[in-house]
């Protein structure tokens, strides 16, 4: 009892710390089951959303999407890089207007985890640091280094500063309930020893004496001090445990597709897919354990807009596979079945937050984790963690089968009102389909390689480091030299070319001989070093050697920032000459940051006359490298979130009115792209896709950055490609499927029952719907009985009620949505009696062409 008694008083000495003296100024704190707000415990529902990946007009629309979806909380990262680009001059407006942000978050009725680092990761550049701050003098990041930490706490007091002028703390009435300073420490403080401790201790304390009055979080960070909250980040968090018994168990990364530390969708890779079955599989696992805070990284990805992705190699799109896409359309099924989910765990909060579980095992691999506190209430998981076969489980006298790799929740300890494994919702199809825009009036400006004319001219004895000079200004810094040949070198009289050989740190290389692009070297995320080996036309006499090196993307994982390089840094060797190899790299070279089109602004409506624009034709027939490209284009009708597709194009950047749609490259995916099974521990090479294609076709253009007519578009290609081939392409829904059997698990059920009603047990319903400016079309495929296959190879069985098509039909073609319940007199009689049946369903959508309000809506 005396241990109890401590540990009370300790919990309470720190919630006065959170509150600081004012009464009632106190209304987040925390005990050892979960976040309290105003006292309450709560179970807290959480989704990323980073504000600088999407336009501030997509942000309520997101918010209210997640909220919809059953989130209680918005976290979002804070990018130091993009709030401060210089030292001492602040951004917060356009997509880093954080304010705006979150005052939308408070609109919405949600609650806000304001990471805010400073270092972030994020798949960012440079981890979310300013470039300018590695040229701090003695600095060394994220390590117990003054000039770093002097640097971290001035921005980390700006930005609660700005939050409290704001009112935005719980504590002042606004939406933040939690911060996090810091980010996945762990490891790197165990690489740096003491001094990794003392950092992340200093961190821990600087953060908590700015008197937010919440809650701070320190994710992946196991030694984290008193009051931090130590969190878990991963694919699973079940195994966790907070350092101190009277912390609660909070999951701050469930990773939704990618892998937060190792896999992300990057430039010549596949993508990585999470099926949803095990996501919710994962979440619920952590739940039935004591999890009370669960925070989807990422539930909308965006683009990484500009030159902001990090990596290196890391693509333009930030998809993550999340529950609203890239574009903010709701992804189905991920979408529907975490809702559903999370409709299940609401159900169960006041018993949760009130118990500990009791577990017991049924077999070698199943479990009953059951929540029955002495106040009332009862819930229970049953969980299956066999990966190939279900199981009927035997429980409370009833009995209950799990799918394989499954959990089902039981909000009274009788009836199930969700299963993982069984997906409900409709499997949505996206396809990007002609906008009808079009792009025309080409016109084309060459770099011209042979002479210097970029942002900054400089010279020096050696080959220097890219960042040191570009300060990440651009992607690009020319290296350029000249060789002298003499005319008895014996490949000029019929013998062996001579090779040039390049040893760079990253990340890729174009080299050019005399003007000519001789070939061109890319290294990869994992292995940034590479070679190039090039054999290489040369002249008697002079020749002008010129090495485009180019950055994409800057690291963003690891420490010592301060140390990391890229670029050209040797050895440069002619190989091949009379008196052997020729080593170019102690030789005078120039330097040449940017290129010439970007000094002259070409990118921009006000730059674009400052250049001769010649036709096309010309160049395209040519394949000519290193070539600007522009041409106009008026916006589509409609609201469908559009996209340029770039799949005839090579490797660069591009914009819109001015606005840089991100890098593109149409790099072709490698990887093993064989299928996808939702049982059994999930690790990103399970679920590839795109496999043979494009790691990324399509890139997304805002709404907001158009005008009704007369856009410009500007491309800067480095390679080549056909710019008359560009299109605009609007993302639409295709086709909708669902698969839902006679005994799905439904809510509407454990409410009957529940309040103890005698009238019909509701039966499971299919529900379709198509786009808000859509209608359903045709029923490509209906089936009441025993189907097999999925969504786009659905087949009949052998059992197969002969109505099938006709009730779809009926029920919903021409309506924007529909509803079909499962059941034998719905499709006239029972097709195969004493066999379980399901209704699987294909439908085709398509584009509305009269007003959406008349398009009616189906149920039954």
């Amino acid at each position: 009892m005396g241990s109890r008694f401590g540990v009370k008083v300790f919990f309470m000495f720190w919630v006065f710390l959170f509150c600081g003296f004012e009464v009632g100024k106190c209304s987040v704190s925390y005990d050892r089951k979960a976040i309290l707000i105003n006292g309450q415990r709560r179970i807290l529902i959480s989704g990323s959303i980073h504000y600088p990946r999407s336009t501030p007009e997509m942000w309520e629309d997101l918010i209210m999407k997640a909220k919809d979806g059953g989130l209680d909380v918005i976290d979002t990262y804070v990018f130091w890089n993009g709030h401060e680009p210089s030292p001492g001059n602040y951004y917060f407006e356009g997509r880093y207007d954080l304010v705006r942000f979150l005052k939308t978050v408070q609109k919405a009725g949600l609650y806000a985890n304001l990471r805010i680092g400073p270092y972030v990761c994020a798949e960012w550049n440079f981890g979310g640091f300013p470039v300018w701050l590695k040229y701090v003098p003695g600095i060394s990041f994220r390590t117990d280094n003054e000039p770093f930490k002097g640097a971290m706490q001035g921005f980390t007091e700006k930005i609660v500063d700005l939050m409290k002028s704001n009112q935005l703390f719980e504590s002042q009435g606004g939406p933040i309930i939690l911060s996090q300073i810091e980010n996945e420490y762990g490891r790197q403080s165990q690489l740096l020893g003491q001094a990794g401790y003392n950092y992340m201790t200093w961190a821990a304390n600087m953060a908590v004496k700015l008197q937010t009055g919440v809650p701070w979080l320190m994710c992946k960070e196991q030694d984290a001090p008193d009051p931090v909250i130590n969190t878990c980040n991963g694919f699973y968090c079940d195994s966790f445990y907070p350092n101190k018994p009277y912390k609660p168990t909070m999951w701050t990364e469930a990773w939704s597709g990618w892998d937060g530390s190792n896999m992300f969708t990057e430039f010549g890779g596949p993508i990585y897919q999470r099926p949803v079955q095990e996501l919710a599989f994962a979440v619920a696992r952590f739940v039935q354990k004591g999890g009370s805070f669960v925070n989807y990284y990422m539930y909308h990805g965006g683009t990484n807009f500009g030159r902001t992705a990090g990596g290196p190699f890391v693509t333009t799109s930030y998809d993550y596979d999340a529950p609203l896409d890239e574009y903010g359309l709701i992804r189905q099924p991920k979408y529907g079945h975490l809702k559903e989910l999370h409709k299940a765990i609401k159900l169960c909060e006041e018993t949760l937050v009130s118990s500990d579980p009791t577990v017991t095992s049924y077999g070698p691999r199943q479990q009953a984790h059951v929540y029955n506190p002495k106040t009332g209430g009862c819930v229970a998981f049953l969980a299956n963690y066999d990966t190939n076969s279900p199981v009927k489980l035997l429980f409370n006298n009833m009995h209950y089968t799990l799918p394989p790799w499954s959990i089902s929740i039981l909000p009274d300890c009788r009836n199930v009102v969700f299963n993982t494994a069984k997906v409900g919702v409709q499997t949505s199809h996206m396809e990007m389909l002609p906008s009808n825009a079009e792009i025309s009036s080409w016109k084309s400006f060459d770099e011209d390689v042979s002479g210097l004319g970029g942002r900054s001219i400089m010279s020096a004895l050696g080959l220097l480091e890219q960042i040191n000079v570009t300060r990440d200004t651009s992607d690009y810094l020319w290296y350029k030299t000249s060789v002298d040949i003499s005319p008895s070198e014996s490949f000029l009289r019929g013998g062996k070319q001579p090779s040039l050989i390049i040893q760079s740190r990253g990340h890729a290389v174009h080299a050019f001989v005399n003007g000519q692009l001789v070939g061109s070297a890319y290294g990869t995320r994992e292995i940034r070093r590479f070679s190039f080996n090039q054999k290489i036309n040369l002249n008697a006499g002079t020749n002008d050697i010129s090495l485009l090196s180019i950055a994409v993307g800057l690291p963003n994982v690891g420490g010592h920032f301060e140390s990391w390089n890229a670029g050209i840094l040797g050895p440069v060797v002619l190989h091949g000459l009379n008196q052997g190899d020729r080593d170019l790299s102690w030789q005078k070279w120039s330097y040449q940051v940017g290129m010439k089109g970007e000094s002259m602004n070409l990118a921009s409506p006000s730059g674009i006359s400052s250049v001769e624009w010649m036709d096309s034709a010309a160049a395209i027939q040519k394949q000519q490298p290193l070539m600007w490209h522009k041409a106009y284009f008026n916006a589509p009708e409609g609201d469908d979130p559009l996209a340029l597709d770039m799949i005839s194009m090579g490797k660069g950047q591009v914009w819109v009115n001015g606005e840089s749609i991100g890098r593109y490259w149409t790099a072709y995916a490698n990887g093993e792209c064989n299928g996808c099974s939702y049982a059994g521990t999930y690790r990103p090479p399970k679920c590839q896709a795109g496999c043979g294609g494009p790691t990324q076709r399509w890139y997304h253009v805002p709404h907001s950055w158009l005008k009704p007519t007369n856009n410009l578009l500007v491309v800067f290609e480095e390679l080549g490609g056909d710019p008359t081939k560009i299109s605009l392409v609007k993302r639409s829904m295709s086709t909708v499927c669902a698969e839902v059997s006679e005994y799905h698990p439904t809510l509407k059920n454990w409410h009957i029952e529940s309040y103890g009603r005698t009238e019909e047990l509701h039966r499971p319903k299919v529900h379709l719907h198509c786009a808000g400016n859509q209608y359903i079309a045709s029923i490509k495929f209906a089936s009441f009985g025993t189907p097999s296959g999925t969504c786009g190879t659905f087949q009949q069985g052998m059992c197969h009620a002969a109505a099938s098509y006709s009730v779809l039909e009926k029920r919903c073609i021409g309506k924007q949505r529909c509803a079909v319940t499962i059941s034998n007199s719905n499709f006239g009689q029972d097709p195969c009696p004493n066999v379980l049946k399901r209704l699987s369903v294909e439908a085709v959508c398509a584009s509305a062409t009269y007003p959406t309000s008349q398009l009616a809506n189906s149920g039954d």
